[in-house]
Order: structure tokens, then C-alpha cells, then sequence
């Protein structure tokens, strides 16, 4: 029996993916992975998207760097909104998103709950 490897580092994975890839192994026989790493280790498209790479001459195991969206609420605008609050203490997400607009009432809901840490008393 193999001893599981809970969480191992994603360029562990996608090593043995290339491994694999380059000894002929079947992508049905790659999937075996979850024998080794555990049930949440690569869903079968990511790695069919591994292989896809690792045929077109990919080499790195790294994921690239992605830019994924800039945050629009940077130290500044958390210290205005922080203001904000202690302005009126009655607050609620929907006055700050009319202050601030350019912020979505998600984003500015998760900020003042986690990163102020102000949370609603009864």
C-alpha cells in the first residue's frame, strides 16, 4: 500500500504528470495520482491540461504567473473607509457603497468584516 500525501505542492504533481507523459502512460493510468495524493489532487481536466502542455514542448511545472484583477482597495481607501465608520457608528454596506462607489458592496462587505474586523452588534 502507498502512504497518501495529503497536500503535496502542485510542481510535485505536475512533475509526475510530465514523467508520466514522457514514458507513454495512459491519461487513464495519470489519473492513478489520487491513489497517491488524496481525492483533491487534480480533477481529469487538469490533467488532460497538463499533458495538452507538456505535448506542445511545455517544460515548466510551475503555474505562470497570472495578473488576475488588481485590488481596488488599496491602504488609502481602507483608512478613509475606516474613517468612514467611526464618523457614524450606525453604518451599514449600503451607505459606504454609496460613498464609495468605485468599491462592489461584496468587496466592501469582506474588507470592513475581515480586514477592520467590525462586525454587527444586537
Amino acid at each position: 500500500m502507498f502512504k497518501i500525501n495529503a497536500d503535496p505542492a502542485d510542481c510535485v504533481v505536475h512533475s509526475v504528470i510530465r514523467f508520466l507523459n514522457i514514458n507513454n502512460v495512459k491519461q487513464a493510468e495519470i489519473r492513478q495520482l489520487v491513489e497517491i495524493y488524496g481525492e483533491n489532487v487534480m480533477t481529469d481536466g487538469m490533467v488532460r491540461k497538463w499533458i495538452r502542455q507538456f505535448n506542445d514542448k511545455h517544460t515548466n511545472v510551475h503555474d505562470e504567473a497570472q495578473s488576475g484583477r488588481p485590488s481596488v482597495f488599496n491602504d488609502g481607501l481602507v483608512a478613509k473607509v475606516n474613517e468612514k465608520i467611526r464618523e457614524n457608528r450606525w453604518f451599514t454596506i449600503r451607505m459606504l457603497c454609496d460613498e464609495f462607489p468605485q468599491i462592489s458592496k461584496t468587496v466592501l462587505h469582506e474588507n470592513v468584516t475581515n480586514g477592520l474586523n467590525y462586525h454587527k452588534i444586537w
